[in-house]
């Protein structure tokens, strides 16, 4: 296991009134988290690692900005054609006993990056991905999930495609803080785009997403430039910290040290879940995360 370090965290602004009730009432038995899984988009470019970050409306427990992700669905647990490694080989890598869990996952992960993104991790066989699913015609069928009228499953089984689970890599296990009152248990997964696909927001829901620097956005987090550009009420004049939850802050310091795609998706990762507790520091609530010392032998920055 990597060494971990204690790391302090800026309470974002939609979690400070949970957090009141929370000290003021006692401690509590926590609301029960739901599922979900999340995807970290990436790709290389001349000033290192890129990331997809979208806007998320409302009050999410991924974060105002996160990686594509969202809920686990009912029909996640539904047949679908499967290539690359098994289900069993996903709960290993996640660290659970729980197959159909891991199944349920990874399925979701697909799923969610589809409807969010247009990126999809699939083929009609294992070593072929479909092309151009930024058309019309996929557009149609990205709402047509969104909105729960058509399974992910059947799109895919109409179009004789098969999930390519070999394009996902595991990354880490985050929880919601206990006293949140909207709580997610959240896969992370890693994924680069597929050839001649490109990422574009959903018609009916997109806001804003679009690639991010990870060393461009880390060295910018005290500033407000990031919320700035994505100019909603809940983003203008708020610091990377606010925006993001923990888990995705420190993803982002992971790939902005990281030398590249190859070398941030072959980095050996143990399954580990990591959860936000509430702190006071000097009489300011924040959080606070064991969290593995980004680059090992580098002095870890207190927040």
């Amino acid at each position: 296991m990597p060494q971990l370090a204690r790391r302090l965290f800026v309470l974002p602004p939609d979690l400070e009134g949970a957090a009141q009730s929370w000290l003021e009432h006692g401690e509590r038995t926590p609301r029960a988290a739901r599922l979900a899984s999340s995807v970290v988009l990436l790709r290389d470019s001349p000033t290192g690692l890129e990331t997809w970050l979208g806007y998320r409306p409302g009050s999410s427990p991924l974060g105002v900005l996160a990686f594509p992700g969202g809920s686990l669905d009912a029909s996640d647990d539904d047949p679908v054609g499967w290539l690359g490694p098994s289900p069993q080989y996903w709960a290993e890598q996640m660290g659970t006993d729980d197959v159909g869990l891991a199944r349920r996952h990874v399925v979701g992960a697909i799923r969610e990056l589809f409807e969010e993104t247009g990126v999809l991790l699939a083929g009609p066989d294992a070593t072929t991905t479909v092309e151009s699913t930024y058309v019309q015609e996929w557009m149609r069928a990205r709402e047509a999930v969104s909105n729960q009228e058509k399974s992910f499953t059947e799109v895919l089984a109409k179009r004789g495609l098969s999930l390519r689970t070999d394009l996902l890599k595991s990354l880490v296990n985050w929880r919601s803080p206990d006293f949140a009152h909207f709580r997610f248990d959240t896969r992370y997964f890693a994924a680069t785009v597929p050839m001649n696909q490109e990422p574009t927001l959903l018609e009916s829901k997109g806001v804003w997403g679009r690639w991010v620097s990870a060393s461009k956005v880390i060295a910018e987090r005290d500033t407000t430039a990031l919320g700035d550009e994505v100019g909603q009420e809940n983003t203008v004049g708020l610091t990377l910290g606010q925006l993001l939850v923990p888990g995705s802050e420190i993803m982002l310091e992971k790939m902005a040290a990281a030398n590249g795609c190859v070398a941030y998706l072959s980095y050996k990762r143990k399954a580990h879940v990591y959860q936000p507790k509430l702190v006071q520091e000097d009489g300011k609530l924040m959080l606070e995360v064991e969290a593995a010392k980004t680059v090992a032998g580098e002095p870890q920055r207190e927040r």
